[in-house]
């Protein structure tokens, strides 16, 4: 009891403060409630405006080219490895060429003995030693030695692979000493001719509201505090069917500089909008999914109104408003987070 004595002392004299006061105190307390709060309004802007697309994207070489023997055999020699750069026209890899030499010799020793063998019936049929027959059968043997010989010559020269540009070796499958089929892809080089881009892949419900040539910007973890400004360049025609995702790639300026594989967040812009309503963020509050609270002025200026409101994106710095704000041409931003329904207020620039 002596506790609870001693801890409702002050307050009990508070109290009879307040009463020997009179109405001072109370009058006072009324005054200051009744002073409008200051605070400071943004006009509400009607526009056309699509909701942004983001995705997660890859940065790539626009043209990544697979690189095969064009015959098969084993692999004799691979001089680069992935992550080189290499210059249009320096070898990368060959195949053991003794076999493929020795056909190409062959086939050079029977076009010499076809020339000569037609020489001779050429002679022979201008004496009339052979028939017409014998000295076309002749000329026929030639031709097909010739072709036997192009043929042998072009597997040859296609034995070696040579960079059809400047770029980075992307993937290398396959080793010194490995009998590779013809045609199988031996090495992956991403050429420069085209330069880079970044690669995303979109649902359709996304895919379907973008165009050729609508702005994007580019986000590196990698590269802090940097944006690549770009444009869509590439659309896929059908989705991935193991993904499900429409392939799109995006250019960018200054994108020559990147390493391949770097990972970054993609804006995409749709040129094509719809009309939305655009507040400042800094006048959201409350925001819970697509609801959120913001405040506007009464017909008079002079008392804050609550508006409960859905949200449809982030804009930047801007919020786009699909409902709740029919009639407002004005939102409270500075002070607003201090404001009730019907609050006096004194709006200042």
């Amino acid at each position: 009891m002596t506790r609870l004595a001693v801890w409702l002392t002050p307050v009990l004299a508070g109290v009879a403060v307040a009463g020997c006061g009179g109405g001072g105190v109370h009058e006072t307390r009324t005054s200051v409630a009744r002073q409008p709060l200051t605070v400071r309004a943004a006009l509400v802007t009607d526009t056309l405006l699509a909701r942004p697309i983001v995705a997660t994207g890859t940065v790539a070489p626009k043209d990544a080219i697979a690189l095969s023997f064009k015959v098969g055999g084993v692999v004799g020699r691979i001089g680069v490895d992935p992550g080189d750069m290499v210059r249009s026209g320096q070898t990368l890899a060959t195949l053991e060429l003794r076999e493929i030499d020795a056909g190409l010799a062959k086939a050079r020793s029977a076009t010499a003995k076809a020339d000569r063998d037609l020489a001779r019936a050429q002679r022979l049929y201008a004496d009339s030693v052979v028939t017409l027959a014998q000295y076309q059968d002749a000329q026929t043997a030639t031709e097909v030695a010739r072709a036997d010989l192009d043929a042998a010559a072009f597997n040859r020269r296609y034995a070696v692979i040579v960079a059809p540009s400047a770029g980075t070796v992307l993937r290398r499958s396959a080793e010194p000493g490995e009998n590779v089929s013809a045609g199988a892809t031996v090495l992956v080089l991403g050429s420069q001719a085209r330069g880079n881009v970044v690669q995303v892949g979109l649902a359709d419900r996304d895919v379907v509201a973008i165009r050729k040539g609508d702005p994007a910007v580019a986000r590196f973890d990698a590269l802090p505090g940097e944006t690549f400004d770009g444009k869509v360049t590439e659309i896929a025609g059908a989705a991935d069917p193991g993904t499900g995702a429409y392939g799109v790639e995006i250019t960018l300026r200054g994108a020559g500089a990147l390493a391949a594989g770097l990972v970054g967040q993609v804006e995409v812009r749709p040129s094509v909008g719809a009309p939305a309503t655009l507040v400042p963020i800094e006048a959201v509050l409350e925001a819970d999914g697509h609801q959120a609270t913001v405040f506007t002025l009464s017909k008079d200026g002079a008392r804050a109104e609550r508006r409960r409101v859905t949200l449809a994106f982030i804009d930047g710095n801007r919020v786009a408003v699909t409902g709740g704000l029919d009639g407002a041409t004005a939102v409270l931003t500075d002070g607003a987070a201090y404001l009730d329904d019907g609050m006096a207020v004194e709006v200042t620039r």
